[in-house]
């Protein structure tokens, strides 16, 4: 019996021994890795290290490679986009001038007619006019020169001056003058800045306004060839001519695209309108909600120093002076030039009468 206990107690003494070798070891590896752990942490920072890194560099390096896309590969769809526009606008204009004129000179009234060919035809060069300003206007770049402006900021990607509500375009790959954004892919394969604003917005909606003109006055003429082209597929098929049938198939084609243009290009334009109502751009709507945000916590007002009222800043954006401007500058095709210089904001004259005795309280 005691041989008996002592060869169990023998047994208990040497599964305890190794358990003790068992857990000495493994707290030993861990700590082998633990310490493998730090020595490479430490080397990847002390690789890394510099001490003008933040959260914008690293995200400015992830993003490289879409940069770099952007530079080599995505300013060719600006021209394929420009080329598709003029290429749709033209077709609905001969559209318009082969199927839909003829039926609008046989068919209206006299008045009619002349109120139709006197508004598609200036809503037409309006088109044409702010189209073609928008894409070969330069939108405006500040000097490379440091000494010619002062008391301005420098741009950390181009180290060069940066005036007020001037932002850096990373597809022009310079800083622009009044940025809004960089109309590539849809519609202008420019930049919208502080000299070419006014043609990109009043392009959008004379656009828009001509594609809901089209969309109303062919309205009846979609129903009659929609009906028609239903009837292609019956038994026996209608004896329609190729010249009836490309007329339907037109006017259809006509229809859909202008009242799809019309839809997206007119939420476009009263997003605009908005934006220039409160006297901001697409850039400035972002950096303002985030400074009206910080200034509301702190229990202040923020107010833009660029707005002068909604009335005021439609009048400073469409150059309008004195009321003739009115019909000189917005209802006819007009090259001025928008107020100031894009490097300094100083009252515009449009509102300086206005201000005065509010500036002077």
């Amino acid at each position: 019996m005691r041989s008996r206990q002592r060869m169990f107690a023998a047994v208990m003494r040497l599964l305890l021994k190794c358990l003790r070798l068992g857990r000495r070891r493994r707290f030993k590896l861990v700590r082998q890795v633990e310490q493998l752990w730090h020595y490479g942490h430490l080397c990847l920072h002390s690789l890394l290290y510099n001490s003008f890194t933040n959260g914008d560099v690293v995200l400015d390096s992830l993003f490289e490679p879409i940069y770099w896309l952007v530079d080599h590969v995505t300013r060719w769809f600006g021209v394929v986009f420009v080329a598709l526009v003029i290429g749709l606008t033209s077709s609905i204009v001969a559209i318009v001038y082969i199927c839909l004129l003829p039926l609008i000179l046989q068919t209206y009234t006299p008045a009619w007619i002349c109120w139709h060919l006197a508004y598609g035809h200036w809503n037409l060069i309006m088109i044409v006019f702010h189209y073609y300003m928008a894409i070969t206007t330069s939108p405006g770049y500040p000097p490379q020169a440091k000494d010619d402006l002062t008391g301005v900021s420098i741009c950390r990607k181009c180290i060069a001056p940066k005036p007020a509500r001037t932002h850096h375009c990373s597809i022009c790959n310079r800083c622009v003058l009044k940025m809004d954004h960089h109309c590539q892919a849809a519609w202008l394969n420019n930049c919208v800045g502080h000299y070419n604003h006014r043609y990109f917005f009043s392009f959008c909606l004379f656009m828009t306004m001509g594609c809901i003109y089209c969309s109303i006055s062919g309205w009846e003429m979609f129903r009659d060839a929609y009906t028609a082209i239903e009837t292609y597929y019956q038994t026996p098929p209608p004896t329609f001519s190729f010249r009836q049938r490309a007329f339907h198939k037109s006017v259809v084609y006509l229809w859909v695209l202008c009242s799809s243009v019309a839809l997206a290009l007119g939420a476009l334009t009263l997003w605009h309108a908005a934006l220039i109502t409160r006297g901001e751009t697409s850039i400035e709507r972002h950096i303002n909600k985030k400074e009206r945000q910080r200034l509301q916590k702190k229990g202040k007002v923020f107010r833009n120093p660029y707005s002068y009222g909604g009335w005021d800043n439609w009048k400073v954006f469409l150059g309008v002076d004195v009321p003739r401007h009115w019909l000189t500058r917005v209802l006819l095709p007009s090259p001025h030039l928008p107020h100031g210089t894009g490097l300094s904001w100083d009252l515009p004259p449009c509102v300086a009468e206005q201000r005065a005795p509010l500036l002077a309280i």
